[in-house]
């Protein structure tokens, strides 16, 4: 902020500023025509953000480089509410794997049958390897109903999504966006780990990395955990989450920059919801989340934005180029997964400025 000599006097006019000069008796009168912009940035973004058309409150809150957070909440929402994830939770879920793997626990190289006694050791199923799972190119496209039920065992499941697959094409040939393959990979960690669930091995992650204290993978049950989209969070735990993707804090470089590269490269992409969807791209996957360009065709090679959009309209992204990361927490109607993303686009000029100033 400027501090201007006493003599000085402020005229509004508008959302500007004008200095006049204010003399004494017989004093002339200097009008300085620079503007000052009365509103600050964060002004802007919450006038923004109140005035944004929305089916739902939400939360937005984002944080810089710096540090500096960014808060906005709508209506009854706040920054500890609990949401359901959706498909926010890929990105919780990849990450607790790849943790595993930085601990030397599991390796993107192991195929399940190294850990299931009921996998097949012959053919394309035998041919799968963790990183297929974690970048949804596994070949396992069929979804099973058994993910969505409370009272299922979790290795019961995965066992019927084997079943629901008897013929798979080669792993890493197609992409496919659904929950088989992080139920797959879950149960893998679960048995590397030697622990008897999920619940343990998220509880083993959050004590070692005293994030989530709050989250759990609850949906539709602790013990058929939904590991694409059956997480309960808090906007303040996924955004120290995101940041500690963002800072390096949990994961090597290498393998941040494994999770957050295209990790599908040429496979054909045989169902998208973003390109599918309200959002019309044509985003490439890296280990369980979004890597988003603008280009269609994909064709980014350097990775600039990374989200894992969830059905209920929330939006957690880091962006790499502006230095910033956050999330959109909100719960709308099913179907309304786009609605988050579309709320950030209205204020992401707004957002880059901010985070620029705030390096």
């Amino acid at each position: 902020m400027k501090f201007y000599n006493i003599e000085k006097c402020l005229v509004s006019f508008g959302v500007y500023l004008l200095l006049t000069s204010c003399g004494g008796s017989g004093g002339s009168s200097n009008i300085d025509t620079e503007p000052v912009h009365i509103l600050t940035i964060e002004e802007r973004l919450h006038a923004a953000l109140d005035a944004t058309n929305t089916d739902t409150d939400f939360t937005l809150i984002v944080e810089s480089n710096n540090g500096t957070q960014f808060i906005h909440n709508r209506g009854a929402s706040s920054t500890t509410t609990s949401y359901r994830s959706a498909s926010t939770s890929k990105m919780v879920a990849a990450s607790v794997i790849l943790w595993l793997v930085e601990q030397g626990i599991i390796s993107l190289d192991d195929h399940p049958q190294d850990y299931l006694y009921f996998w097949p050791t012959i053919g394309n199923h035998s041919a799968i390897e963790l990183r297929h799972l974690l970048n949804f190119t596994s070949g396992l496209n069929n979804e099973s109903a058994c993910v969505s039920l409370a009272n299922t065992n979790f290795s019961r499941c995965v066992e019927t999504i084997l079943d629901k697959n008897p013929s798979i094409p080669l792993p890493g040939e197609e992409f496919y966006y659904a929950s088989t393959h992080l139920q797959v990979a879950g149960l893998m960690a679960i048995q590397a780990s030697g622990f008897s669930d999920w619940e343990q091995v998220f509880d083993y992650f959050k004590s070692e990395t005293q994030l989530f204290t709050n989250g759990s993978f609850d949906i539709p049950s602790v013990s058929n955990p939904h590991l694409a989209g059956g997480m309960h969070w808090q906007a303040d735990e996924y955004l120290e989450f995101l940041g500690a993707i963002f800072h390096q804090q949990i994961l090597s470089p290498a393998l941040i920059e494994a999770m957050t590269s295209d990790q599908i490269g040429n496979a054909s992409i045989i169902y998208s919801p973003v390109a599918e969807g309200a959002l019309g791209g044509d985003w490439h996957y890296g280990f369980g989340q979004w890597i988003e360009c603008p280009q269609v065709p994909f064709n980014c090679s350097i990775t600039t934005r990374v989200s894992s959009i969830g059905l209920y309209g929330a939006y957690p992204f880091i962006d790499f180029e502006q230095q910033y990361f956050g999330i959109i927490a909100r719960e709308g109607a099913l179907g309304t997964g786009h609605e988050g993303y579309q709320l950030w686009t209205e204020v992401n000029s707004e957002l880059a400025e901010w985070a620029e100033n705030n390096l």
